[in-house]
């Protein structure tokens, strides 16, 4: 496809093609680095439990999915060894999932990832180009959410 044909496409086709583009490239480098198996929906989970963990009930409530979807999802990651149950500290019976040193790094080297290909657009359009971008992106964002993003907002890596 050439940028003539991108340039004909609708804002929200240019919007999701940047995010796929930058998910894609993301899990590509990530599997580089030896974090095959993690999946964007375990990223939307990791910053949930960052920094001092959260129960599964709290887990399922942020990402819109079943306390069941959510156990199987720890199991698999707890298998990796990117989390770990531990017991709750205020409630003995409740368990409480915390990242491990391997879940600490995937999400290091994914702050660095996102933070090279930013800088990256950001030499293909400038730095004011690219700041005055985010600017109107949240601006709209907050305005199409009146103002209220926590209700509303769905979890990004």
């Amino acid at each position: 496809m050439n940028h003539q044909v991108f340039s004909e496409l609708d804002l929200t086709s240019l919007l999701s093609l940047s995010f796929s583009a930058l998910i894609d490239e993301l899990h590509d480098r990530l599997s580089e680095l030896g974090f095959g198996d993690i999946r964007p929906a375990h990223g939307f989970m990791f910053k949930h439990i960052i920094p001092n963990g959260a129960t599964g009930i709290e887990l399922a409530e942020h990402l819109g999915i079943t306390k069941q979807a959510v156990s199987k999802m720890v199991d698999y990651l707890e298998k990796s060894d990117y989390v770990i149950r531990q017991t709750h500290p205020t409630d003995k019976r409740g368990k409480i999932i915390v990242l491990t040193e391997r879940g600490w790094l995937v999400m290091k080297a994914k702050e660095e990832i996102i933070a090279e290909i930013e800088q990256r657009w950001i030499e293909n359009i400038g730095t004011e180009r690219m700041q005055k971008l985010k600017e109107d992106l949240t601006k709209l964002v907050y305005e199409a959410n009146e103002g209220n993003l926590s209700s509303r907002l769905k979890p990004v890596w």
